[in-house]
């Protein structure tokens, strides 16, 4: 009778430390197979998931899972294709548009200086309207795809975003007058160093200006912290969150812009995220404003840091004022 408790505990044991060290098992094969599934996903690589356990549950996860990764390689290799494609497709559209515009303008410039009736000048005007319309289409289809396709740059340099924003500014004072702008403009006397593509950030400055020049009412306020932060905000009534938001959208414009191609903060944008910064618009009490920010970082190494998040301070319907800038600065 004193011999079946013990055998009873004895096989208790056994199952306990079977049991035990199956679930050891088990767990060393989670582990593994979430390691091997992100690397898979982060990396481009054709190896599948490979377990060194041989616990039949285990291998069937890990053989559906390599099933799934076949399918989401294919798909990407799809994608890709096609992607690269689309823009070799737009580049050489561009291109093939390019020469005759040209000519088209060139002949209209000719029309334009005959003798011609009332109408005719009307028919005429509404004609170079259009034309100038698809030419600025073609060129903002290259830049874009260009700089979709350009994410590996090899410009990059030390300067100051100091110099760069005064030099967009000063590109487009006539642009600004020509609206009756006058900008408030508060740059720190600090330089603010960072290490970018000189030609992109002009292009990010430029790009981010000439809208704020198309949607303003009048006014537009930039200012350049120390941190990185450049900010440009501006009243725009008419507008709203959601339109906001849809700024950097492909194509996107909206009612009081339809002469734009809606391609100007979205290749700011791919050129911001290209070189490590982050750019951000939001919309607050009848004021637009969008921020771009760029990170320290050094001119070797991965090149430039990582995009950080940030957000726009916009307080009772006015843009940020130059006495809210932290450490000083100068009004231009």
């Amino acid at each position: 009778m004193v011999v079946w408790p013990g055998m009873l505990t004895g096989a208790l044991f056994l199952t306990v430390v079977l049991l035990s060290v199956k679930i050891v098992l088990m767990r060393k094969s989670v582990r593994e197979i979430k390691k091997a599934l992100d690397e898979k996903l982060t990396s481009d690589t054709n190896t599948l998931i490979d377990l060194a356990g041989r616990d039949r549950c285990m291998c069937d996860l890990a053989e559906s899972l390599n099933g799934q990764l076949r399918i989401l390689r294919e798909k990407r290799h799809r994608y890709e294709q096609g992607d690269l494609r689309l823009k070799e497709a737009v580049t050489n559209i561009s291109h093939d548009l390019r020469t005759p515009l040209t000519a088209i303008c060139g002949y209209l410039s000719l029309l334009e200086q005959e003798e011609k009736s009332e109408a005719a000048c009307r028919y005429l005007k509404v004609i170079r309207e259009r034309t100038e319309a698809l030419s600025q289409l073609t060129e903002e289809l290259l830049a874009y795809s260009v700089a979709v396709s350009d994410a590996d740059r090899t410009d990059y340099e030390r300067f100051s975003l100091n110099e760069a924003l005064e030099e967009s500014i000063s590109a487009y004072y006539a642009a600004l007058k020509g609206r009756g702008i006058s900008p408030d403009i508060s740059i720190p006397d600090e330089k603010v160093l960072r290490c970018l593509s000189r030609s992109s950030l002009s292009r990010i400055y430029g790009n981010v200006i000439h809208n704020a020049i198309k949607y303003s009412d009048g006014d537009l306020k930039i200012i350049l912290h120390t941190d990185g932060t450049a900010e440009f905000s501006n009243h725009a009534s008419g507008f709203n969150e959601i339109e906001a938001a849809r700024l950097f959208d492909r194509f996107y414009t909206v009612e009081t812009a339809r002469k734009s191609t809606g391609l100007g903060l979205s290749i700011a944008k791919v050129l911001t995220e290209q070189m490590g910064g982050s750019i951000t618009a939001f919309y607050a009490d009848g004021v637009i404003c969008v921020r771009t920010y760029f990170p320290e970082a050094s001119c070797s190494g991965d090149g430039p840091g990582n995009a950080a998040h940030v957000r726009c301070d916009i307080r009772k319907g006015t843009a940020i004022a130059a006495d809210d800038f932290s450490g000083g600065g100068k009004t231009i």
